[in-house]
Order: C-alpha cells, then sequence, then structure tokens
C-alpha cells in the first residue's frame, strides 16, 4: 500500500478541489443571486431551477456530474494499476469537495455546498453499466411527475443504484472496490439528505414548482 500513497494524496486533493468547483454559485451570479439565500439555501440544480428555471437546473447538473467524470478520469491515468481504488476515491473525493467546497469556503468564509446528488450521478455514470443509469433516470422521472419531490426521487435513484451495485459486485461484474464504495455513497446521501427525509415524513418538504 506504501508505494500507492503518494498517488492516492494526489487524487485525494485533485479530485476534491475538481469537486469543490462551485457550479451552482457562479451560475446563480450571473443574475446577481446568491443561491445560499435563495430557496433551500443549497447549491445544487434543483435551487437553481427554482432561482433561474429548469435550462440552468439542467445545466447545473451537467457540470457538477462532469466534476466526477473528470476527477475519475484523471485519477485511473494516474493510478492505472488499480483503476478500482482509484476511482473509488476519487469518487468519494469529488462529492465531499462538492458538498463541503473550499472555494466556497474562500468566496464566503464558511465551508459548505450542495448536497452532492449530480456528483454522486456522475461518479456512477463511470462505475455501472448503462443499463443501471437508465433505470436511475425512469425511476427519478417518474417519482418526480408523480409527487414533484425531487429529493424523494433522488433517494430512491441512489437507493436503487446503490443495491445494483451491490449485486453487481456479488456477480463479479464491477470490482469489489465498488461494495465498499455503496456504503460510503449511502452515507454521504443520508447526510446531505437527511433533513429531506424528516420533510418527507413530516409531508412539508417543497415540492419541485412551488415558491420558494
Amino acid at each position: 500500500m506504501d508505494i500507492y500513497l503518494p498517488k492516492v494524496l494526489v487524487i485525494v486533493i485533485v479530485s476534491y478541489l475538481i469537486g469543490s468547483f462551485p457550479t451552482a454559485f457562479l451560475v446563480a451570479k450571473l443574475r446577481n443571486i446568491n443561491i445560499f439565500e435563495y430557496g433551500s439555501g443549497n447549491m445544487g440544480a434543483t435551487n437553481v431551477i427554482r432561482a433561474m428555471g429548469l435550462v440552468w437546473g439542467i445545466i447545473v447538473w451537467f457540470f457538477d456530474s462532469l466534476k466526477a467524470v473528470i476527477a475519475i478520469w484523471i485519477a485511473s491515468q494516474i493510478m492505472p494499476e488499480n483503476h478500482a481504488l482509484a476511482t473509488v476515491i476519487a469518487a468519494v473525493c469529488a462529492i465531499a469537495g462538492h458538498n463541503w467546497s473550499l472555494f466556497v469556503a474562500l468566496i464566503t468564509g464558511t465551508i459548505r455546498g450542495g448536497k452532492g446528488a449530480a456528483t454522486a450521478f456522475g461518479t456512477l455514470f463511470m462505475i455501472v453499466p448503462f443499463y443501471v443509469i437508465a433505470a436511475m433516470l425512469v425511476v427519478g422521472g417518474f417519482v418526480i411527475a408523480l409527487t414533484r419531490y425531487v429529493s424523494l426521487a433522488v433517494l430512491l435513484m441512489f437507493g436503487l443504484a446503490i443495491t445494483w451495485m451491490i449485486v453487481l459486485v456479488s456477480q463479479q461484474i464491477i470490482s469489489w472496490e465498488y461494495a465498499v464504495y455503496s456504503i460510503l455513497l449511502a452515507l454521504l446521501i443520508y447526510v446531505r439528505f437527511r433533513e429531506n427525509i424528516q420533510r418527507l415524513r413530516a409531508g412539508t418538504e417543497r415540492r419541485l414548482g412551488e415558491s420558494a
């Protein structure tokens, strides 16, 4: 493991910094909106939709997902001899960077960020077969159309993906390291969405399209 340590440190730093890029914050600034003071106060695509409309929200989702894709690709170049380990490290650090952004801390004085859903989605794009991604999108789209709860859609999408990832590991379709990642991803999603879960249970969660 010692031979991996310098590479691991580089992957951690690079992936965290890439994940820290504050897409939603900068996009909202185009209209002089402080995304942390609007709607839910979250630096993510859903809050950008509330502030600026669907197209801008999709743009933010795309670039927040792309952060993970780039981080994992760079990690695989740094440590090609252990692609799965490099991917897991990069994925976790990119999500952590998005959720607790260094750049946002430098700009605002407070370390904060988004909930990590789009960035986590980007990590899965690099790990699981496309049919898992397609299933996630179908489930998410159906739940949003039926309930207009984006948080519920995200939770069900990732619940499906995490379960599927464990099944793929058990079938030896993907490497065992991704079982570890599935647990870490579940923890990251829970930590950032626990308040949404409480509001969903209480019936007070804001629906997509409701006023901020």
